[in-house]
């Protein structure tokens, strides 16, 4: 079965969204997304937005804030890019319909401060600013003609002319181009070939890969495993961010406690009380995510203690219920008045800085292949993202990518799609053997959690990679043994973004943003100031 558009566009959070809605101007769209619409991490996000809105705030202030948070890895011209753009693409979800919290008494909109912000600068929807817009874009994207979706539907690997050439389907590698992706169609287990003239990968972050982790669960790293595998390059994905306030409950795995709550006063406390964050930073709470995540898992380690807790108590009640609505009445069900008490959090991993390379236009080296929001790694977020650059970034990039794309589909429209087969199972079969999936599952995220996480060292790194190696065979024989299912490919794909961590971590021989290393506990700005690459041919 095949399903042909203009642009392919593979996954519905906001940077998806936010390049179709502008796409259907020019062409036809398909937006593939794993599982609903909605179901997103852009849709959980609750914080909020940062752009350049207050009066005492600068274009200048908000990119030094990104530059000393990036660790001196950002590219400096993709933060000047974002950040002065930023206030357009907020005046734009403004007219779109988004619903952002507006100040008492005023016309202005209410600005939210956060960790490592030298000022109050985050346009928020009170603490459910994701949802807000993604709810604004899909509105809008459902009305349009131009725009199709398929939902539950889980791409398998990406089309491309060297993959088509080795089958015989053209008879030329003229180029390293992409021409769309095959998918599985999670409801009825047919495998579909998806082409696009211009291939949008938009599929989110890997935080999946942990233990413990604030992303839901399509976060499989699904975009970052197809775009290597197809021989994209990977930039950067020893920078895990660990957000330092989950909470920390048996009957929820992945609320987060947004760092809006610290920006309005919240402190870091231990089992007995002590605010302990002075004794790691002169910013104290509000200190970037990094610092803040070490130091909890210093004070965890050192004390023995399950989890650390967060403090608001001292604002009022009233505040607190109405400057974050969602997260009170989440705790309260969960039996935690915040207004009360403080909440229990641990750290988890939160935000893939890494990923495929990019230009300031979205493009990645495979032409007609482009990568928006957190699959991406255009050089904004350096060692350690800023808190709120997410979507910024990705509305930013969104628009950037337009004009270019709309140019490579009309180079496009004057040649013929290719021929492209239908997909092979060769001689797999039905497996009987979901035990496999489930153990190697739960053994990696622990393997990763356990050896990979805040703090590493290179015996951890090693011990790692060895087990991580020995999944991977055992899963790429069951991938060509067995028929494709949605835990088989999520696997798949889970184990290639571990070697990815893995081997970039190792790489780098020095303590720097997000990772920190017990061997290499200092910044070697001579050796290391770069980003860490890699690339493969297609397997």
């Amino acid at each position: 079965m095949k399903y042909t558009s203009d642009f392919l566009v593979i996954g519905s959070g906001i940077a998806g969204l936010s390049f179709a809605l502008k796409a259907a101007r020019y062409g036809t769209v398909n937006i593939v997304t794993k599982k609903e619409r909605s179901d997103t991490s852009t849709n959980l996000a609750q914080g909020g937005i940062a752009s350049v809105l207050g009066q005492d705030d600068s274009i200048d202030l908000h990119i030094q804030d990104t530059l000393t948070s990036g660790d001196g890895l950002c590219h400096e011209d993709a933060v000047q890019l974002v950040v002065s753009e930023g206030p357009d693409r907020i005046r734009e979800l403004l007219d779109l319909g988004v619903e952002f919290t507006h100040e008492h008494g005023g016309d202005g909109l209410e600005l939210g401060r956060e960790g490592g912000h030298s000022r109050r600068r985050i346009v928020h929807a009170q603490d459910m600013t994701g949802q807000a817009v993604e709810k604004a874009l899909l509105a809008r994207a459902a009305a349009e003609e131009n725009i199709a979706f398929y939902e539950n539907h889980i791409i398998i690997d990406l089309i491309t002319q060297f993959k088509l050439y080795r089958r015989g389907a053209v008879t030329t590698m003229s180029d390293e181009s992409c021409w769309g992706a095959y998918a599985l169609d999670i409801s009825n287990s047919v495998v579909k070939a998806f082409l696009g003239r211009v291939v949008v990968l938009c599929t989110g972050g890997s935080g999946k890969v942990y233990r413990f982790t604030s992303n839901p669960d399509i976060a499989t790293g699904d975009g970052v495993a197809t775009g290597y595998r197809a021989g994209a390059v990977v930039a950067n994905m020893e920078f895990v961010q660990f957000h330092p306030t989950c909470l920390f409950n048996a009957k929820v795995k992945n609320f987060l406690i947004s760092e809006a709550v610290r920006g309005e006063g919240g402190r870091l406390i231990d089992a007995r009380g002590r605010a302990f964050m002075s004794e790691y930073h002169e910013l104290k709470d509000l200190a970037f995510r990094d610092i803040v995540a070490r130091a909890i898992d210093t004070e965890l380690k050192r004390s023995g203690d399950e989890c650390v807790y967060l403090d608001i108590t001292h604002r009022s009640a009233g505040f607190i219920k109405e400057r974050f609505p969602n997260i009170h009445g989440r705790c309260l069900e969960l039996g935690v008045d915040i207004t009360r008490e403080p909440m229990p959090v641990v750290p988890a991993a939160h935000y893939q800085c890494g990923g495929l390379l990019t230009d300031t236009r979205a493009r990645t080296n495979i032409r007609y292949l482009y990568a928006l929001g957190e699959v991406a790694c255009t050089g904004l977020h350096g060692a350690n993202r800023l808190a709120s650059n997410s979507l910024l970034e990705a509305l930013v990039l969104a628009d950037r990518a337009i004009q270019p794309a709309a140019a490579d589909l009309e180079y496009r429209r004057a040649k013929p799609l290719p021929d492209v087969p239908d997909w092979d199972p060769g001689g797999a079969e039905n497996s009987d053997e979901a035990v496999v999936i489930s153990h190697n599952w739960g053994e990696i995220r622990r393997c990763m959690w356990n050896y990979v996480g805040i703090v590493r060292s290179t015996s951890r790194l090693t011990k790692a990679k060895r087990r991580i190696s020995n999944i991977q065979e055992e899963i790429e024989e069951f991938y060509w043994n067995y028929l494709v299912t949605a835990d088989l490919i999520e696997l798949r794909n889970l184990t290639t973004v571990a070697e990815l961590i893995i081997e970039s971590a190792l790489s780098r021989k020095e303590s720097r943003g997000l990772h920190y290393t017990l061997d290499y506990p200092f910044k070697d700005d001579a050796q290391f100031r770069r980003d860490t690459i890699f690339r493969t041919g297609e397997k």
